[in-house]
């Protein structure tokens, strides 16, 4: 089959998998009465998709060793994130995210058709970025892994690393008592508002590298990397986090905001 046609083919089949899978989250956290389930679900949905790429070919189609790469390291991203938010949405079920308690205070009785288009969003959306996945073995070839998808494989263990090492100087900021109402300003978060967030954006620019061969040359790595770039500094990432902290921890936030660069990382200004 022409790889084009392959491609959208197999965008296809998973875009509507993407929609049962939220569907049947929708129905959950209707149940639940929560619907921050949804940032769990996504997470793992890349991991699902991953794990099935790999089953498909190890039993259907031959695997390249660049394939396995990126299905392997996808895996592996979807399922340290995935732990992160599980472990903070699900071990409180009982308290809802505040993006979506001001959801609620928006669209009142309205919250569940409301959630069934957000939800159908997050089903589009994790199609579209499974793009360098489904492009990096095109036709089943069985190339092994050039430097290029090594050096990709790099960058992605590099912004994993920075995201592990943010989080868990936020955590061990907000034990502390002493710090409550504070603006963390320790360790990576000295240097970004945001470097958690760039840390995922970075771990895009891997996955471009990492699907990168003489089918596609990349296009749908560039696209992904765009989204990403587009969506956490601009809608739903550090607009709606900041407009939070900004009301929590008010003008300690702003000076926070005045001296730290929002997303890209630089050396502190004291």
């Amino acid at each position: 089959m022409n790889p084009l046609a392959q491609l959208g083919l197999d965008f296809l089949i998973l875009f509507l998998e993407a929609c049962l899978y939220f569907a049947v989250c929708w129905l959950i956290a209707k149940k639940i009465d929560n619907w921050s389930i949804v940032d769990v679900a996504w997470s793992f949905g890349f991991a699902l998709v991953g794990l099935q790429i790999l089953a498909v070919h190890f039993w259907v189609l031959p695997l390249g060793g660049q394939g396995v790469m990126m299905a392997g390291a996808t895996v592996w991203w979807s399922l340290r994130l995935g732990t992160h938010l599980a472990g903070r949405v699900l071990g409180h079920l009982d308290q809802e995210d505040g993006r979506y308690l001001k959801m609620r205070a928006e669209h009142g009785d309205r919250m569940p058709a409301q959630m069934a288009y957000f939800y159908f969003v997050q089903a589009v959306a994790l199609t579209v970025l499974c793009l360098p996945l489904l492009s990096s073995n095109p036709n089943g070839s069985t190339g092994p892994a050039q430097a290029i998808h090594w050096i990709g494989l790099g960058v992605v263990a590099l912004a994993l690393l920075i995201e592990t090492i943010a989080d868990a100087q936020l955590a061990t900021f907000k034990k502390d008592p002493a710090n409550k109402g504070q603006v963390c300003e320790r360790g990576l978060w000295a240097w970004s508002r945001h470097p958690n967030y760039f840390g995922e954006w970075l771990v895009w620019v891997g996955f471009l590298l990492m699907s990168y061969n003489s089918t596609y040359r990349g296009v749908p790595g560039l696209l992904c990397v765009g989204v990403m770039y587009y969506f956490l500094t601009r809608v739903t990432g550090i607009p709606l986090t900041e407009q939070q902290l900004l009301t929590s921890k008010g003008p300690a936030y702003a000076d926070y905001q005045a001296r730290v660069p929002a997303f890209w990382p630089r050396p502190p200004r004291r």
